[in-house]
């Protein structure tokens, strides 16, 4: 029951997670095109009202008008809506699944022998400590170089690469690329949470105390939004990426993330650049480049080993099972307080019931063992692909 309920709290997390994240991404996309879009109005009767941008789109056979002031405008409206919940909801949801999925089986989830042999509360700990002091030290960076943009992104730049080949050295690969993925949404996060929402409160407080609005909350605001709209690929591939472990189970995992992530930015700052009718198609040049070049570098190669050559019966993958997979899959596993999924994989009986399952799960996605934990060879996994290949042909036949 456990696990039943464990599942649930998975899919309802994760549907909620995906939700509130396309409403918080797609308000950031809009407001940075609607920024970079704006033109200086015509009207002088608007530029006397402080207007410094505006623009005219159509969209669901209406017309709208929206319009951008320099500062603030001259009487504070009625109705003023503020985007913040989809931000808080999003990094909720997002540390309730992690929570579920990986805080509460960190032996299965997080942890990675071969990578490094940690307990699991220090797993837990390191986890946490990613997110927290990520956002430390990016804010730190943000304080002290504020005026230096450029010299700020490369630090940026070079602070996220260290932290995913830590991550990767610490972690299973499939943890480490999630991690790598919380961390940068923590901090877009905090970006709002501490910095452009506070920044707009004190500009609605001024305007109520009929003060002179200080437009360095603005501009700050204006700077961390951008460091957002940059993040936001790299995190959606760090998110997606637990679904293809070619990427996260390879040696140079940390490399791939990185260069994944690289060419996200490049696509980003493509379009950014749009948004202001600049066409500079060095960045998708290179980003497409840079994907052709991990695919090629990752494509799995034909192996010479005579085990690939050999037939296969039930018998032998049997002894895979028994070694790699029954500590989840068993009636009382190891790993688990239950077998996951409610599936055991303990006799040939079960073997047979599930054989899709387990060449889809381990030869096709090679997700299984979750983060290879138990060590399944490539070897093995051919070895389960040629049986399930020969099966198939024999009831085909």
């Amino acid at each position: 029951m456990e696990t039943y309920l464990l599942d649930w709290a998975n899919l309802l997390l994760r549907w909620l997670h995906v939700i509130v994240a396309i409403a918080w991404i797609g308000s950031s996309f809009y407001f940075v095109w609607l920024d970079d879009s704006l033109k200086a109005p015509q009207d002088p009767a608007l530029q006397k009202k402080g207007v410094g941008g505006e623009l005219w789109a159509l969209h669901g056979g209406g017309f709208y008008n929206p319009q951008k002031y320099l500062g603030a405008p001259p009487e504070l409206p009625q109705d003023v809506h503020w985007f913040y919940w989809e931000s808080y909801s999003t990094w909720l949801s997002g540390f309730g699944l992690f929570s579920v999925l990986y805080l509460f089986n960190p032996r299965v989830f997080l942890i990675d022998p071969s990578v490094a042999n940690l307990t699991p509360t220090v797993a837990i700990v390191l986890a946490l400590a990613f997110l927290a002091v990520g956002w430390l030290i990016y804010d730190v960076l943000c304080r002290t170089l504020r005026k230096n943009e450029r010299l700020l992104a490369i630090l940026v730049v070079v602070f996220v690469c260290v932290a995913s080949w830590a991550a990767c050295h610490l972690f299973s690969g499939r943890a480490a690329f999630l991690i790598i993925g919380a961390m940068i949404a923590t901090i877009m996060s905090a970006n709002v949470f501490f910095w452009i929402i506070p920044g707009q409160r004190k500009i609605v407080a001024s305007m109520k105390a009929k003060e002179p609005v200080d437009p360095l909350h603005g501009q700050r605001g204006k700077q961390r939004s951008v460091h957002n709209t940059y993040f936001t690929l790299p995190v959606l591939f760090a998110m997606l990426s637990n679904h293809y472990s070619m990427t996260y189970s390879n040696k140079y995992n940390w490399l791939i993330l990185i260069m994944m992530m690289l060419a996200g930015v490049l696509i980003r700052r493509f379009f950014i650049l749009r948004h202001k009718s600049i066409s500079n198609f060095a960045y998708p040049t290179i980003a497409v480049a840079v994907l052709a070049g991990v695919i090629a570098s990752i494509a799995p190669k034909p192996s010479a080993d005579p085990v690939f050559d050999k037939a296969v019966d039930i018998g032998q993958v049997q002894q895979v099972l028994q070694t790699r997979c029954i500590q989840c899959h068993a009636a009382k596993p190891s790993l688990m307080p239950s077998a996951a999924k409610g599936i055991s994989l303990e006799s040939l009986t079960d073997i047979r019931a599930h054989a899709q399952l387990i060449y889809q799960q381990a030869v096709v996605q090679k997700t299984m063992p979750l983060g290879n934990a138990t060590g399944m060879t490539e070897q093995e996994r051919a070895m389960i692909g040629r049986w399930f290949g020969a099966r198939t042909q024999k009831t085909s036949q």
